[in-house]
């Protein structure tokens, strides 16, 4: 579609003139993004509607969004065609401290206007680059501030191509950003520069979103990470490394607010977009924002919701909702729900042997057709901590149960992206998407040019995730997802016959599968050295057959590891075995770890969120928890990098 500029004439001016565009205020919406989205300065704004002024703008209100006798239109309304005028333009070389929101201040025009004059300019706020500007502007405002003068073109065309439609998507209903990321092969990060400030909005059904463009030019908005910090521990073998990468976002929280320590190359319309706050809130908080945004100050964003404390006694009353079934004669998961109570009770008696006051209480969880049974068995005014029940719908349903009360609830084995909106939610588990892109970031450190297989599950998500992250970061690799392990071959070197070594990684969790993988890389690694194998997760093939797995150098991820040698980690095991004659299996250890974690989190007044933030590691687990939205659920982000070193 070509974009033709031209002068329109006096009776359409008029015309449009004499509209009154209006706005509906949706939920989440601000008055920054409102101006911003009709072309006008929150000034502007302001003057048009006089009544939002002093206070906020609330859901439902119907706001003026075009200025009278000009031509600012709705989105949904403006003309194909727009008004230019033959004006000279002259650039300012930007000085410390200078600000988009500055820049508009001290040469009276509005964001939007600049933001025409400058397509890209958010990617070109750093000192000494050039901001292009109205000429009689600069000569009437100027302060000094180097400047070059330059000519611009007078008409404009614009035009996109003619795939253009092919890289939209209209929104369905019950879509998320996990099932669009896997539909269109991309990750939720690229979805989001795709799609700047849909994080914040969020989906609705029948909006526009791009699905496919270039990223070359976009800011990808990921969690900030200080450096990696690597723990690692041989084993008896000498062989199995256990590297421990510890992950931080640059978001922090205090007792009243959430605050952002601020990164070279952010703009204060990124922060605003990224956090859905207003301008003036902003502001408010932050009054030296007045004197330009500095890489590493520390910003007050937004108000938090109040932290949880308890209400009555000494003792702190937690709940363990485990799915027995016996009231629903439904037996499907209790042999996993008994295993984790041993390890919780562990756990329990643990924290009761150093002093600390418990009264735990366990429900039965049941199924879906007696869970309602089982919810109203939470007193609201007596519990101070929910751990569990197991499964999404279940926690949600206690979610809204409590959510008068802001409990605090953990889920040991639910992790959705329809669960982080809830502030008072803990989520133990680890999204496969931080295991995407550790493979992606490994591979590509080893990458030279060889074949590469992904050995898929039958949805294929995470091998087509790391297909995609793969392709975007290395130079045309040849890379083939398959459906079995022995369907990875060697490559053939054209030059000498020979057999060339190739790097594989798995993508499937099922245990049959890893096990296959495994034996088709140690014979593999018969025919030809400097295979690279890497897996996303941990199969117990892998430490039975170290020694030879190690020939292909294989990294592996896993969220659960138990150093044997660790002095905490044996005293653990043994009370274990000496409490139930064993060692403790998968559901019990995730049981210890989980409550014991917990319970060491909480002070004498049940704020378990004041600790929150603090990185520790339990008998198997790394707990490492950030909120992935702003006053939103407590995700964690730990998990282990094992190597096998040859």
């Amino acid at each position: 579609m070509i974009k033709k500029i031209f002068v329109l004439s006096a009776l359409t001016t008029v015309l449009i003139a004499s509209a009154q565009a209006t706005h509906k205020v949706e939920p989440k919406e601000t008055a920054y993004g409102i101006a911003k989205k009709y072309g006008l300065s929150l000034a502007e704004l302001y003057q048009l509607n006089p009544q939002i002024k002093e206070g906020a703008i609330g859901i439902g209100d119907m706001l003026k969004v075009s200025k009278s006798g000009s031509q600012n239109t709705s989105a949904a309304t403006k003309p194909a065609t727009t008004t230019t005028a033959s004006n000279k333009t002259g650039a300012i070389i930007l000085q410390p401290k200078q600000t988009i929101y500055g820049i508009t201040k001290q040469y009276h025009i509005s964001e939007a206007d600049l933001r025409k004059l400058n397509p890209n300019l958010d990617n070109h706020m750093k000192i000494g680059d050039e901001v292009v500007l109205p000429l009689d502007n600069i000569k009437k405002y100027a302060d000094g501030a180097a400047t070059s003068q330059t000519s611009t073109v007078t008409t404009t065309t614009t035009s996109s191509s003619a795939g253009e439609a092919d890289d939209l998507y209209t929104i369905k209903e019950k879509d998320n950003y996990y099932k669009i990321s896997r539909q269109f092969n991309i990750t939720q990060k690229q979805l989001f520069a795709l799609n700047p400030g849909l994080e914040e909005k969020g989906l609705k059904a029948g909006d526009h979103i791009r699905i496919k463009g270039d990223l070359s030019n976009s800011t990808i908005v990921v969690a900030e990470t200080k450096p990696v910090t690597k723990v690692e521990t041989t084993t008896a073998s000498n062989n199995t490394v256990a590297t421990t990468t510890e992950t931080t976002t640059s978001t922090t929280s205090t007792d009243d607010y959430i605050t952002y320590t601020v990164k070279s190359g952010d703009t204060v319309f990124g922060i605003t977009n990224k956090f859905n706050v207003d301008l003036n809130e902003l502001l408010a908080l932050n009054p030296d924002l007045v004197n330009g945004l500095r890489a590493g100050m520390l910003l007050k964003i937004k108000k938090l919701d109040p932290m949880y404390s308890k209400k009555n006694g000494d003792n702190l009353n937690v709940v363990l909702m485990l799915p027995f079934g016996f009231d629903a004669n439904d037996s499907k998961y209790r042999s996993m729900a008994l295993d984790f109570l041993t390890g919780a009770k562990l756990a329990v008696e643990r924290n009761v042997a150093k002093g600390m006051n418990l009264d735990i209480k366990v429900i039965d969880a049941g199924n879906e057709n007696t869970f309602k049974n089982s919810i109203s068995q939470i007193n609201q005014d007596n519990t101070d901590l929910i751990i569990g029940p197991f499964f999404k719908t279940s926690v949600i349903e206690v979610l809204e149960f409590v959510k008068n009360k802001k409990i605090p609830v953990v889920a040991p084995f639910a992790n959705s992206e329809d669960l982080y909106n809830y502030s008072n939610l803990i989520i133990v588990e680890t999204n496969h998407d931080a295991y995407v892109e550790r493979m992606i970031k490994e591979v590509g450190q080893v990458y030279s040019n060889q074949k590469i297989y992904i050995v898929a599950d039958d949805t294929k998500a995470n091998a087509n995730a790391i297909k995609t992250g793969l392709e975007k970061n290395l130079k045309k690799p040849e890379i083939i997802i398959v459906n079995s392990a022995n369907d990875i071959q060697l490559d053939q070197n054209m030059m000498t016959g020979q057999s060339a070594p190739i790097i594989s990684i798995l993508a499937n969790d099922e245990d049959n599968v890893g096990a296959a993988y495994a034996n088709r890389l140690i014979a593999l690694s018969k025919d030809v050295d400097g295979n690279k194998a890497f897996s996303m997760f941990y199969n117990s093939a892998f430490e039975k057959k170290s020694d030879d797995l190690s020939k292909s150098s294989l990294v592996y991820l896993m969220d659960k590891k138990i150093n044997t040698e660790g002095a905490f980690e044996t005293e653990v095991l043994s009370d274990y075995k000496k409490k139930y004659c064993k060692t403790p299996g998968r559901y019990a250890v995730v049981g210890f770890d989980v409550v014991n974690d917990m319970l060491s989190r909480e002070n004498k007044k049940g704020e378990i969120f004041k600790q929150i933030n603090k990185s520790q590691t339990q008998l198997a687990t790394k707990f490492e928890f950030t909120r992935i939205k702003p006053n939103g659920a407590y995700v964690n982000t730990g998990y282990r990098v094992v190597r096998l070193v040859p």
